[in-house]
């Protein structure tokens, strides 16, 4: 009878397991399976990397700032030869951002130039995962995941001018600052 009993925790325990499982595409294994193909550029940065030592900040910044851990991008580089590789990708990633876990906080941009928008996962005031995703149908599209613990929606925003004063100038974050300009 124990015995019995045993295998049905056990046989319960393995059903909750595999059907509590996702077993659709996220955006972490997008990253990871595409980080080393052809036109798709990678790369993390923790947030040590960004020079703020010589910016001035608030105390609600410098908490924004503190709550980040590090930025994942991933850039997919449009070429002339792969319209129809660019659009596979990019239809891709929407499909993975259309998922409901992902809640969105934002958007922008025009048809021209180019649109994003800004998805997260967890609460507004606290945020596990921000995703800054856009595209310009010349250049590109880049996925940015900003990971951290309790980040605040509000706060975050209020780091745009901080990032305004960084100094990027000495890091490999050029180029990306000016891939949607």
């Amino acid at each position: 009878m124990i015995q019995s009993i045993k295998k049905s925790i056990v046989m319960l325990f393995l059903v909750a397991a595999f059907t509590s499982c996702n077993q659709g595409p996220t955006l972490q294994t997008y990253y990871v399976d595409n980080e080393l193909k052809p036109g798709f550029a990678s790369f993390d940065v923790p947030t040590s990397f960004i020079n703020v030592e010589e910016v001035e900040m608030t105390d609600e910044q410098r908490e924004a700032y503190n709550s980040v851990d590090k930025l994942n991008v991933l850039t997919y580089i449009k070429d002339d030869t792969d319209a129809e590789d660019y659009k596979l990708e990019l239809e891709n990633v929407k499909q993975i951002l259309k998922d409901p876990k992902y809640e969105e906080l934002m958007r922008g941009g025009n048809s021209k130039d180019g649109k994003f928008v800004v998805k997260f996962l967890g609460d507004v005031d606290s945020i596990d995962e921000l995703i800054v995703f856009g595209n310009a149908k010349n250049r590109g599209f880049m996925i940015a995941r900003i990971l951290g613990d309790d980040m605040n929606a509000g706060k975050l925003m209020s780091l745009q001018s901080v990032l305004k004063d960084a100094k990027f100038e000495d890091t490999n974050l050029n180029g990306l600052t000016d891939f949607f300009k």
